[in-house]
This record gives structure tokens, sequence and C-alpha cells, in this order.
């Protein structure tokens, strides 16, 4: 069966950045499975997975604008330390959930400053090349709870 929108797909994978360090592998685990089209993957590995077939291999090279989007500048901010009330130890590379007008977004404590924190609302791999490294290990129709709820189970 080939992969297209509204099938189940199911990958093993292996993510590698430009210096061809891993940065994430389903390796030794289940393969990802997710509902093809509707963006549950990144869009430049979705693109590259549409009409392969169950059994083939992808090799593909990701630029950030079809990854996780492009560093951006303004999402690095300083907020008081007062807004991680009940949070006794504060370090850098911790990640905190907050709720903006976009949504919940990840935030990853960059420095901590006298009375104010740098936090990072951007992607850990924003601006990134990703390189992945796939095999396509099953594709199928979807169960229409998978549909209903816009995610494989």
């Amino acid at each position: 069966m080939q992969v297209t929108e509204n099938k189940v797909v199911s990958i093993h994978y292996t993510l590698k950045n430009d210096a061809g360090e891993v940065i994430d592998s389903s390796s030794g685990r289940d393969p990802l499975s997710y509902l093809h089209g509707i963006g549950n993957i990144i869009p430049g590995l979705e693109k590259a997975l549409e009409g392969k077939n169950n059994g083939e291999h992808v090799d593909v090279s990701i630029a950030p604008a079809d990854g996780y989007g492009e560093r951006n500048e303004a999402l690095i901010q300083k907020v008081p330390r007062s807004a991680f009330e009940g949070v006794d130890k504060i370090e850098p590379g911790m990640q905190f959930q907050a709720q903006t007008p976009n949504g919940t977004q990840v935030l990853t404590v960059v420095e901590i400053q006298d009375d104010e924190v740098v936090v990072d609302g951007n992607h850990p791999l924003a601006g990134e090349t990703l390189h992945f490294s796939v095999d396509v290990t099953d594709v199928r129709e979807p169960t229409e709870d998978e549909l209903s709820h816009g995610h494989a189970h």
C-alpha cells in the first residue's frame, strides 16, 4: 500500500544533524506511527514519504523551513524570575510550558540573571537542516477512531 493522505504510516527512522550526530532514532523501539497528510510530522518529511510504499527506504535532508522553522530571535526573552513561582531551582536547559495567545508554547531556559530568566521559545531544532534515514515498515487504512481523533492509535 502506498503512503497517501489519511493512511496510517509506520516508520523506523534515524535523525542526524549536519555534523552527522544522531539526534533521535526509533532504533530499539516500536516504529513511529502517524496519520499521513494532516501535519502529525514535520512537512518536509511528510512530503518525502508521500507516494512511498511499505518496505521502501528514504534518505532525505530537510531545510529548516520544512522542518521546525528558522530561528526567531524575537522568541528569546527575559522574564521575571517571579514568573516561575513554585520552582525552587531553575537551571539552563530546563523546559517549561507557557500559555500564549497562540496556545501552549514550550520555553527553554537559556540563562539565569539576577532577577530575570532568559528563555527561548524556538523549537530546539529550529534553524537546523535535518537528515533523516527512514524505512517505511507499514502502511494501512486508518480506523474510524484514528480519523476522527486525527492521529494513529
